[in-house]
């Protein structure tokens, strides 16, 4: 049966099968993939720094704002799930929204923002290994190691390897894996949340200062600017939980469960950022000297540097769990960039041979390993180009996080257009809230895409007297633009609408 043909017979359900195995992934599983893929140990100590300088003693009520464009985005990626279940997710559902050219588009910003993180993940991992061995071995010299540019390069190719080779194992292989790291690492952040209270109770804490309500409340931030800029990093802090809708053709019952799965983890995250936040703040203080949270000092790694005073000689569990947080989203995040290339190979949206899946693992095989060596490139490239370059593509990645689950809520809205006002659930859930939290992410899109443009946003690089992150997440996405239309030219097929329809 053609591609077709399959979406013609049963436009409701998964629109063609791709070979993936089926079944292998329970909800507990799919939960447990999303919120590794969102790596809270990695995020927390590499983007608590930043949203604090942005928004001080503010930063639990930005992480409350940047939860609710995702919570209405996630209800808005259950309907189109329960809906067409399909690997593809944003690209395959906003082809069948809006056409061939702005699925393309969605597909391409899931991909591109996931290859740019895989890189970026695999740097804190070898960063946090050789500080690890530095702390086993009571050699500080050791943790110097990963200045080395040749030897960082080449253990970070091995990080993305491994990942890589786990990943290309299919979903058994990740379960297993994930089921232990993300247990470690949730442990270890509930250690040191405990350990900061105890010490804010004992009078030990290096700037104790009492949680107020104050700290909840949106509209005491000083500018709207620092405002959207700390939305644009709690936005980047949740995401990831999307890998759970990518595994849909794997999971049991696939019409219910991914959606459900996407849901749970949203909720889960927010509840432990809630709590480490608040005990960060609580022992530490903003303050812009020592162990305070507005050190610029200390911003590029919080847990570094606060690990010690807080967990006295167990700091070295907490490099341990940024490690086994960076390691694991490593390995989870390449679901979402295989799968999705997966898909478009399917489609003949990208050459076919991106479609292939090991008759062994029943993983996709060519994927899998294309989005590995674009990882690897792209580290490679931009660390010997620039430290900055590396950096603030991972500042540009907002943008194009905002980019693409914004144009995929915006599908949910114009997929169920027809039915969205039948009754009181179809409007929440198929057009309200998909709505709001699609033209929230878009808003944001622009915003930062203009603030980028000032040079001091990010490293304060610049090209041409504008900002570098305006320049790497623009360029990317322009890309993008010239891929698709190079693939226009090479499969015209997909982009007439001859392999993916429009609607049902």
């Amino acid at each position: 049966m053609s591609t077709k043909a399959a979406v013609a017979q049963d436009p409701h359900k998964k629109l063609s099968e791709k070979g993936l195995k089926a079944g292998s992934v329970g909800l507990l599983g799919a939960v447990v993939i999303g919120v590794s893929c969102i790596a809270p140990a990695y995020t927390l100590t590499a983007a608590l720094g930043p949203t604090v300088s942005e928004v001080g003693v503010h930063l639990p009520a930005i992480f409350l704002v940047g939860f609710v464009p995702m919570l209405l985005v996630a209800l808005g990626y259950r309907e189109l799930n329960n809906a067409m279940p399909d690997a593809g997710t944003s690209f395959t559902w906003a082809t069948r929204a809006f056409g061939p050219w702005i699925g393309w588009m969605g597909g391409w910003g899931l991909i591109a923002a996931t290859i740019i993180v895989l890189s970026n993940l695999a740097a804190v991992a070898v960063d946090f290994f050789y500080l690890m061995l530095a702390q086993l071995f009571g050699n500080p010299e050791l943790a110097q190691l990963t200045a080395n540019l040749p030897l960082n390069i080449a253990t970070t190719l091995v990080f993305i390897a491994a990942a890589c080779w786990i990943s290309y194992r299919g979903m058994e292989t990740t379960k297993g894996v994930q089921y232990v790291l993300v247990g470690f690492q949730l442990l270890v952040l509930g250690w040191f949340a405990v350990s900061a209270f105890v010490h804010v109770a004992n009078g030990s804490a290096f700037d104790a200062t009492a949680i107020s309500p104050d700290w909840f409340n949106p509209f005491a931030v000083d500018s709207f600017s620092s405002f959207a800029a700390g939305v644009s990093l709690s936005i980047f802090i949740y995401w990831g939980w999307d890998v759970t809708l990518t595994m849909n053709e794997e999971t049991r019952n696939p019409e219910k469960t991914p959606g459900r799965a996407a849901t749970v983890t949203v909720v889960v995250i927010m509840a432990i950022y809630m709590l480490v936040a608040l005990a960060t703040l609580s022992f530490a203080g903003v303050g812009e000297t020592g162990l305070g949270a507005g050190n610029p000092e200390n911003q590029s790694s919080i847990f570094a540097v606060l690990a010690g005073p807080v967990m006295g000689p167990f700091a070295i569990l907490m490099s341990l769990a940024i490690l086994s947080s960076s390691a694991a989203s490593l390995q989870s995040t390449f679901v979402s960039p295989a799968r999705t290339l997966l898909a478009m190979g399917h489609y003949k949206a990208l050459p076919t041979r991106f479609g292939r899946v090991s008759p062994a693992f029943k993983s996709p095989s060519y994927a899998t390993v294309a989005a590995a060596a674009a990882a690897a490139g792209f580290y490679v490239v931009t660390r010997t180009t620039s430290e900055n370059a590396l950096w603030d593509t991972i500042t540009a990645l907002g943008m194009m996080i905002c980019f693409y689950y914004g144009i995929t809520a915006l599908a949910c809205v114009w997929f169920f257009r027809a039915v969205a006002f039948s009754n009181a659930r179809a409007f929440f859930f198929k057009f309200l809230a998909p709505l709001l939290g699609g033209v929230i992410l878009l808003v944001m899109f622009f915003k930062t895409a203009y603030d980028s443009m000032d040079p001091e946003y990010g490293s304060g690089s610049s090209v041409g007297g504008v900002g570098m992150v305006f320049v790497l997440g623009m360029g990317v996405i322009l890309l993008g633009v010239v891929a698709m239309l190079v693939m226009a030219r090479i499969r015209p097929e997909f982009f007439k609408g001859q392999v993916l329809a429009r609607g049902l």
